[in-house]
């Protein structure tokens, strides 16, 4: 199979319109970016194989499951050669009538002019302690 190689005004067109999607909360134009075989890897080590299962992972944020998220760009870098974007930001929602803000970044790989991965990382006020919980009972055992 031979893929095509994105220039970097692409890459700098498909994010602006994946993130412009996420902003509206329009699934469809956000599903439009992505790839048939794409991955979703979110923060909390959740992880979505293939277009459809990407589209059930993104659906509560789209929907509204926890109210209005916004994701404020602080940064982008962008690797057209690499086929990488990485965007940098600030998510903004309200929570039982408080606003909150976390920070992350999302590691996008595009094959084709279209995302094949989203790589979630964030930083959270409340870290996982489940995970952490269950790792130390499996170093005790």
């Amino acid at each position: 199979m031979t893929t095509l190689q994105t220039t970097r005004t692409e890459l700098e067109a498909l994010l602006d319109r994946f993130l412009d999607a996420w902003g509206r909360h329009d699934l469809e134009a956000a599903m439009a970016c992505m790839a048939e075989d794409s991955r979703y890897d979110e923060f909390n080590t959740k992880v979505w194989e293939g277009k459809a299962a990407v589209r059930e992972g993104f659906l509560p944020q789209f929907r509204g499951d926890y109210g209005d998220i916004q994701f404020l760009e602080e940064d982008r870098f962008i690797d057209a050669e690499a086929g990488r974007m990485l965007v940098r930001w600030v998510c903004r929602f309200d929570w039982k009538g408080t606003e909150r803000r976390w920070r992350g970044l999302d590691i996008l790989h595009v094959r084709d002019g279209l995302i094949t991965e989203k790589l979630t990382y964030a930083k959270t006020d409340r870290p996982q302690t489940e995970v952490r919980e269950s790792a130390v009972a499996n170093r005790e055992s």
